[in-house]
């Protein structure tokens, strides 16, 4: 396996104006000796809108796809992933520099650990930022700390999806994004809890845009029937998991 980390981000037309932020942000990472990054940007359809923005980098590849939501793009991206390690990256988000060395540091570290997450702060339209209360002590995530965390916690995480960092065969293995048509990657944060320790680093690992366009601010987002059912269906899942005591790693049990 190549000693590179694959970055993916899934995109739509209303969002690609802000993917020269989002690259100013990779391009001052800075990695260990032999380490690179690889940018898979996927769109989600297909159109005229999104490849003027995509900047000019052998590092970066550009596909489009036929429209199913952000979790089908990042799949259909995850195709095409030859690293150890995904980093997810929203286009309309910028990563704080060293925070893709502090991911890969504490995975490379300890083979038990199967994913990391890190602190988060909301990016304003007027440049400015905005923390919030509830970040879990820095170190090891437990299994089901989150899962039991959010179940208790009117479904909300203690640790944001958006800064997920994980073993590209262990995301394989678990089938990848959710289905659904928001929360995928909930589910998928949920998903990880259940089978494997996770990571959370107290120091920034993400600038999280808050805008007009993004989805999340959308009222069919929080329409309380859909609501329901997307988080029935993510617990259910990360409850099955933990039921059949699947486990990561799997040392041979």
């Amino acid at each position: 396996m190549n000693r590179r980390i694959i970055i993916v981000t899934a995109v739509h037309a209303p969002s690609a104006h802000f993917l020269p932020d989002a690259y100013k942000s990779l391009c001052e990472q800075e990695l260990p000796q032999g380490w690179t990054w690889h940018w898979l940007i996927q769109e989600d359809g297909r159109t005229d809108q999104v490849a003027p923005h995509v900047p000019d980098d052998q590092r970066i590849t550009f596909r489009q796809g036929r429209p199913g939501g952000p979790g089908v793009a990042r799949m259909m991206a995850l195709a095409h992933a030859d690293g150890a390690y995904v980093k997810v990256l929203d286009a309309d988000d910028q990563l704080p520099p060293g925070t893709l060395a502090r991911d890969l540091a504490a995975l490379e570290a300890d083979p038990s650990i199967g994913w990391a997450t890190s602190r988060v702060l909301d990016f304003l339209p007027d440049g400015s930022t905005a923390g919030f209360p509830g970040d879990p002590e820095p170190g090891p995530v437990e299994r089901q700390a989150v899962l039991d965390h959010w179940a208790a916690n009117d479904y909300r995480a203690q640790v944001h999806p958006a800064t997920l960092f994980v073993r590209r065969d262990l995301l394989l293995a678990l089938g990848g994004w959710m289905a659904l048509p928001a929360s995928e990657d909930t589910g998928l944060l949920l998903a990880l809890n259940a089978v494997a320790r996770g990571w959370f680093s107290s120091e920034v690992g993400l600038l999280y845009r808050k805008w007009e366009g993004q989805a999340t601010g959308q009222a069919a987002h929080v329409d309380a029937d859909e609501r329901a059912a997307r988080m029935a269906v993510v617990e259910a899942r990360a409850r099955a998991l933990d039921h059949f005591q699947w486990r990561y790693p799997n040392n041979g049990g």
